[in-house]
């Protein structure tokens, strides 16, 4: 079972579920997908056991090939490429590595080269948690192809949870393609609603499973838990405002290692999401 962790926005906890999920399901994958700020490791205290390079294929002019016909100018829907005074020009930065350009030129005037856009790191700690790490280069843009990248290191019929990046661009969206469930974390707040609604969505669009859970609850109103009612979306957990929590979260701890007495909440959470991921799959 492959289960995402998401939020509409940064910052509700969805990584600290994460973690806590995973230390209290292991052995499982964990895999942290959120490549332009990976943290998970920060809390999974394992050193590094490999460190692959990802690279992806951009287009390389040979101008004396060339016509100028402009077929590839007019494919790229990124507008990597361009006809300037009758020359070609790559912008490397805007590719993503489709190839087609390739594809549409019959003079053979496009070969490619590969180039780096970042690494993923795999980790594995004492009590069963392989931790596979995405961390975009600086600079680079491509974070959707890297996601995938650490997709490709799930090991089928395994437990997997995925952390996935924040908000609802792009690089969420490849996390959660071939998912079974999504738990979406929010917080009690005016920006978490709204936010949470973009993510219901987004997931929603996408035709998967899906559950939410409240964090940080009784620091602000009910309006998340209204809504949630009110569009049939089940409540998986809502977890107190404890100062605790933060403390230890800050510490680079486990809430169930630090805080013992949550354990039995993430037992609840992994329970709701098997009897909610089985509805949703009887029903389909």
């Amino acid at each position: 079972m492959i289960v995402a962790i998401a939020s509409g926005k940064g910052g509700t906890g969805k990584t600290s579920l994460s973690v806590n999920l995973a230390a209290l399901l292991a052995p499982v994958q964990l895999l942290d997908c959120d490549v332009e700020e990976p943290n998970a490791h920060l809390f999974l205290k394992a050193d590094v056991e490999t460190e692959d390079v990802v690279s992806m294929a951009v287009p390389e002019m040979i101008p004396e090939r060339c016509n100028a016909c402009g077929k590839c100018v007019h494919f790229c829907q990124y507008n990597a490429l361009a006809l300037a005074g009758g020359k070609p020009m790559v912008f490397a930065d805007m590719c993503h590595g489709c190839g087609g350009c390739t594809l549409v030129c019959r003079r053979g005037a496009i070969r490619e080269h590969l180039q780096r856009i970042g690494v993923v790191t795999t980790r594995s700690t004492a009590n069963g948690v392989r931790l596979h790490s995405g961390c975009l280069d600086v600079g680079n843009s491509m974070a959707s192809m890297l996601v995938e990248a650490v997709k490709d290191r799930l090991k089928p019929g395994e437990v997997a949870i995925l952390d996935a990046p924040p908000g609802t661009t792009c690089p969420v969206v490849a996390t959660l393609r071939g998912v079974d469930f999504v738990v979406l974390v929010t917080e009690p707040t005016p920006f978490g609603l709204n936010d949470l609604k973009l993510a219901v969505a987004m997931v929603r669009a996408l035709g998967l499973p899906f559950g939410v859970v409240v964090n940080r609850a009784g620091s602000g109103d009910e309006r998340v838990q209204t809504y949630c009612a009110q569009e049939g979306i089940a409540l998986l957990l809502e977890i107190p405002h404890d100062r605790r929590i933060a403390e230890a979260h800050s510490n680079g701890q486990l809430i169930i290692e630090a805080l013992p007495e949550y354990r039995p909440h993430f037992e609840k959470l992994w329970q709701a999401i098997q009897q909610q991921a089985r509805t949703w799959r009887e029903a389909a």
